[in-house]
This record gives structure tokens, sequence and C-alpha cells, in this order.
């Protein structure tokens, strides 16, 4: 049980039909990826938990695509659960992660992460950031 809110965790589910929210599992990494882009860490050498290190080229979209954008990225907030989505292809997940900013709350940026599983548990690769 998710303590905070007294709901049930939110499982990773590998059903390609439809889009799925964000399972409860995922979202301390993707808050730790947002918070280290939100710092300027656009390659993670802070280090996330199982999720892998950016190369130069991807990080280097990724921050061109926050300045173009033209605001400041901040953690983020349990309110981005409720918009953000999953979506299973058969070998990996694809996951949209609202971000947000601090001039305007929720952004029409998104992270998109390839989250694998293995015996060892759940992988991230964060793919880019953009405006869909």
């Amino acid at each position: 049980m998710n303590s905070r809110k007294s709901l049930p965790d939110i499982l990773a589910v590998k059903d390609g039909s439809m889009q799925q929210s964000i399972p409860t599992a995922w979202r301390l990494p993707f808050k730790n990826v947002a918070s280290a882009f939100a710092r300027g860490d656009y390659r993670l050498k802070s280090g996330v938990i199982g999720v892998s290190e950016i190369s130069a080229e991807i990080a280097a979209h990724i921050q061109d695509s926050v300045q173009s954008y033209g605001a400041t990225l901040i953690e983020l907030p349990e309110e981005t659960w409720e918009s953000s989505v999953c979506m299973w292809y058969g070998t990996y997940w694809d996951a949209l992660v609202d971000l947000w900013t601090q001039e305007e709350g929720r952004s029409d940026l998104v992270l998109n992460v390839r989250v694998t599983e293995s015996s060892f548990g759940f992988s991230f690769k964060v793919h880019m950031v953009y405006v869909p």
C-alpha cells in the first residue's frame, strides 16, 4: 500500500492495448531524474539508482530542449502522476512523464524514458525531453 494516501500500489502491467498510469515503483527514479535536470545535471553524473547515465549527445539535446522552452524546471509534485502515462511495447515500456516548471506548474515538456525489466528489477534509460 502507498502510505501517503492509503491507495493501492500501481503495478507495471504488460498490456500493449492501452496507456496506463506510471507504476508506483518507477516514481522515485523519475522524480530523481527530474530533480537532477532541475539542477542542470543532464548527464545524471550524480547518479540515479536504476537509471543509465545519459550520453553527452542526448544530454545536449535535453539541455537544448529545456533552454529553448524558456522555463525553469522544478521537482515533480505528486500531481504529475495524474497525467503521466506509460505503454507496453512487447519487450519494454515507454513512459511519458509531465515535467513541471517554476513559471507555469505543469509544462508542455515531457520526459521520455524506456523501462525494461529483469530478474534484478526495473532499469530506466532516458531517451529525451520534448514537447509532444
